[in-house]
């Protein structure tokens, strides 16, 4: 009995000199100050990333763009409802687009009727950043409205009633931005700085020879083990937590708060009991890292291969859009979590403790 509660609170020192320790490493105190910056004026900074993306910043602009061909007429009729767009005509392709290389124009249109009547559509924009997206954004708006205006001129000639367009709604994209972008952000982000944290962790124990000396506490190295995995394990879900109270504070809504912590919780799990079955294999500190973000970088591209990416799990949690696919995802993190911890306890007690 005196042998396990000294050995539980040999452990639990061990895991409180883990978290101690952490105050020292600049870097990662760095990270955590620019996750609460996030966090704390995120309404903030998704009106700035937004509007410096969003085309709709650049509405003084005036785009001018070149037409020719058959089809001049009708695609003219469109853009010139676009106070933004200033058409000119021109009699042939050659012409518009000797105008477009002297820069006359900031787009050339030219456009042909095939044999069954369709109209086909070449576009030219420039080479260059936002002139391209206002350009692109510009002309695909008003290839939409040509295509609507078509469809509703040869309807009657339909052999079937064309089915119903929902009316576009007036989503906002910030709304998108935060729940697609900021929220998966805020969450994997402490994961993968807890599994650096870990690599590092261990890494520098066993090359100070400091992992030696812990090992004269009445603890196994499974002990050990588990005492810095945990407590490293735990930073990610107590961080994510802190910065759904702050978007909440923010006058972000976040559904499902618990499972995407608990979600959190399998993903820091995996990627923690991931990064010390790495510093358990390789003592050095600068392999490991590179074997750990080379194995990040992997997972996350498998990631893309799944019916539901992460992010879009997370995304979908946070909006309250679920469905059994987005549940069962969440739950199969978790027990990927639990897995990778069993798989580390049993390299742990397979290893020769003088190799590690």
């Amino acid at each position: 009995m005196s042998d396990d509660s000294g050995s539980s609170g040999a452990r639990l020192a061990i895991a409180k000199r883990e978290l101690a320790a952490l105050r020292s490493e600049k870097t990662i105190v760095l990270a955590l100050l620019i996750q609460l910056f996030v966090a704390s004026f995120s309404s903030f900074l998704v009106v700035g990333l937004v509007s410096l993306y969003d085309p709709g910043a650049g509405q003084t602009y005036q785009l001018g763009v070149g037409l020719a061909g058959d089809g001049s007429d009708e695609i003219g009729a469109v853009l010139g409802d676009d106070e933004g767009v200033v058409v000119r005509r021109y009699p042939d392709s050659a012409t518009a687009l000797d105008a477009f290389q002297d820069r006359e124009v900031d787009a050339v249109l030219v456009s042909n009727e095939t044999v069954n009547g369709t109209l086909r559509v070449r576009a030219m924009v420039p080479e260059e950043n936002i002139r391209t997206t206002i350009a692109v954004v510009q002309i695909r708006e008003g290839m939409e409205e040509l295509e609507h205006r078509l469809r509703l001129e040869y309807r009657d000639d339909l052999a079937a009633p064309p089915l119903h367009v929902p009316v576009r709604s007036g989503g906002s994209p910030y709304y998108g931005f935060t729940y697609t972008v900021l929220v998966p952000l805020l969450m994997f982000l402490p994961v993968f700085i807890s599994g650096s944290i870990a690599v590092d962790s261990l890494t520098e124990e066993s090359q100070r020879g400091t992992l030696e000396l812990l090992r004269v506490a009445p603890v196994s190295m499974g002990d050990i083990v588990d005492s810095k995995l945990f407590a490293t394990a735990s930073l990610a879900p107590v961080q994510a937590l802190a910065w759904l109270v702050l978007l909440g504070v923010n006058g972000t809504e976040v559904r499902n708060v618990s499972l995407l912590v608990l979600l959190v919780t399998g993903l820091s799990l995996a990627v923690v009991a991931f990064g010390v079955g790495i510093a358990l294999w390789s003592s050095d500190r600068r392999q490991a890292q590179f074997l750990y973000s080379t194995g990040i970088i992997g997972a996350a591209t498998l990631g893309g291969l799944l019916p539901e990416h992460p992010a879009n799990t997370v995304a979908r949690l946070a909006i309250g859009t679920t469905s059994r696919t987005t549940i069962a995802f969440a739950v199969l993190y978790v027990l990927l979590g639990l897995a990778a911890y069993v798989v580390v306890r049993l390299l742990v007690g397979r290893m020769d403790p003088e190799r590690i």
